[in-house]
């Protein structure tokens, strides 16, 4: 949803820049006219995240000819969607004898504000008005398109995470791209968007503020990504005038994060500063005391960054392990404990609220991608559809221990780290005017505001991410 202040070379950039190829290499000869997406095929029960997410193929965009790369636009969003709503038909939603009925009817009725459509659309689905929603699907597939404005952009993505909660089997025909485009999508996303630099920049920030005077410090993160966040840190920490001190990191992730920490270990030794990376093959959820590794005389500080809201809570598991794991972290006595999370209310929240919320976060988001990356920019596509369509179906289309996309307010999330036993940490000042230095190479539209000893930066009038730390 890390790339603080580091920023990869060309070289780098160069070996992890996606090869962009044509869709399925279409061929203009009569039999490759249409593109047929793979077939649908359940995936495990276990990978709660994936089953439930209806995406469509992965297909990299090149072409050097404007109209044929439209042409190609159409089709993906055919394939998109079209198998989607011919399971949603075939399965009882719709009266196959009805549809040219319908479409009559829509070809009839003068084109709607993209906005109000999709919010009738999703209030049909939460009466259980399949014949309602029916037509307008029908509807909202002329009007959406993955290269349009911002609203046409996320409405594809909504729309299809409304076909895809009426349709009888919830599977996904999305091919993960490799690793390398998968990171250099996600290093775009976070080119384009001061977002996670935000957040990365303020927890730094408190990390940096808190440990001035140690000499030994261990950081646990709990999303380490590609490291990129602690990058900054240890720079910064190779520059203090009493000398830098002992790091220690600990990564509660997969196996993937031992390449982050031998980077991480080549770079703090160019800096001379003495590191540690120590990577734990556990979940946050399953995390408990004796993962921590803790030693003595370390002070500790731990990193949750866009991490907690993919945590179960008591709406959804009687384990609660999102107030669980705070409840262990505080045992712990740590120094700090930073917290950055997306400013949206889709934990608890029904169907049809829930789905205003994502609407107008969303808008939000990808009105402010324009700023950075031109709307005709082909690589938008793989950032918005790898990076955001599918935390957008989640959010829609699952319910229960399928739904992980579970964001809270930080009012909520400020109760839970009291209830813990937390008190809030000062961010610093220093950081703040760091931050508006950034984000001035963005845009005048966004804005940065203090309140109650927490961060928001926001797009125009709508608060999009906040930061604040504990102790």
């Amino acid at each position: 949803m890390s790339n603080t202040w580091f920023y990869p070379s060309m070289q780098e950039y160069e070996a992890y820049k996606p090869q962009f190829q044509t869709l399925d290499s279409i061929s203009h000869g009569r039999s490759n006219l249409f593109i047929k997406p793979d077939p649908y095929s359940t995936l495990d029960s276990s990978s709660a995240y994936d089953s439930c997410n209806t995406m469509y193929n992965s297909h990299s965009l090149e072409t050097d000819n404007l109209d044929d790369f439209k042409h190609k636009l159409k089709q993906l969003e055919t394939v998109m969607l079209s198998d989607l709503y011919e399971d949603f038909i075939g399965n009882g939603g719709i009266d196959l004898p009805d549809i040219e009925i319908w479409k009559q009817m829509v070809d009839g009725v003068p084109k709607r504000d993209l906005k109000q459509v999709l919010i009738a659309c999703a209030d049909a689905i939460s009466n259980n008005d399949s014949y309602t929603a029916g037509i307008l699907i029908s509807e909202l597939r002329q009007m959406v398109s993955v290269a349009g404005e911002p609203i046409q952009r996320l409405g594809a993505y909504m729309l299809e995470g409304l076909v895809a909660r009426l349709s009888a089997q919830k599977t996904s025909i999305l091919k993960n791209p490799r690793a390398h485009n998968l990171l250099s999508y996600t290093n775009i996303l976070h080119e384009i968007c001061p977002y996670f630099k935000f957040g990365y920049m303020s927890a730094n920030g408190a990390i940096a503020e808190a440990m001035k005077n140690e000499n030994q410090v261990h950081i646990v993160d709990f999303q380490i990504g590609q490291g990129s966040q602690w990058v900054p840190l240890i720079q910064a920490f190779a520059a203090r005038k009493s000398g830098p001190p002992r790091i220690r990191i600990t990564s509660f992730t997969d196996s993937t994060s031992v390449n982050v920490g031998q980077r991480l270990c080549k770079l703090a030794k160019s800096f001379n500063v003495p590191f540690e990376f120590n990577s734990v093959p556990v979940s946050v959820s399953e995390a408990g005391v004796n993962q921590f590794r803790l030693r003595p005389g370390e002070a500790l500080a731990v990193n949750f960054a866009f991490v907690l809201h993919h945590m179960a809570d008591e709406s959804v598991s009687t384990e609660n392990h999102r107030d669980r794991i705070l409840r262990v972290v505080k045992s712990l006595k740590p120094k700090v404990v930073t917290l950055v999370e997306q400013e949206s209310n889709t934990n608890t929240s029904p169907f049809y609220p829930r789905f205003l919320e994502a609407l107008e976060y969303y808008t939000a988001m990808f009105e402010s991608m324009d700023v950075s990356l031109p709307r005709g920019h082909k690589e938008r596509i793989n950032v918005e559809q790898y990076c955001l369509a599918k935390d957008v179906v989640n959010i829609i289309a699952c319910e229960g221990d399928e739904r992980v996309e579970r964001h809270e307010l930080l009012g909520k999330w400020k109760l839970r780290f009291r209830m813990a036993g937390f008190k809030p940490y000062p961010l610093s000042s220093l950081v703040n005017g760091t931050i508006k230095t950034l984000l001035k190479k963005y845009s005048e539209r966004y804005r940065l505001e203090e309140r109650d000893g927490a961060l928001y930066l926001g797009w125009m009038d709508r608060d999009l991410v906040a930061s604040c730390a504990w102790k």
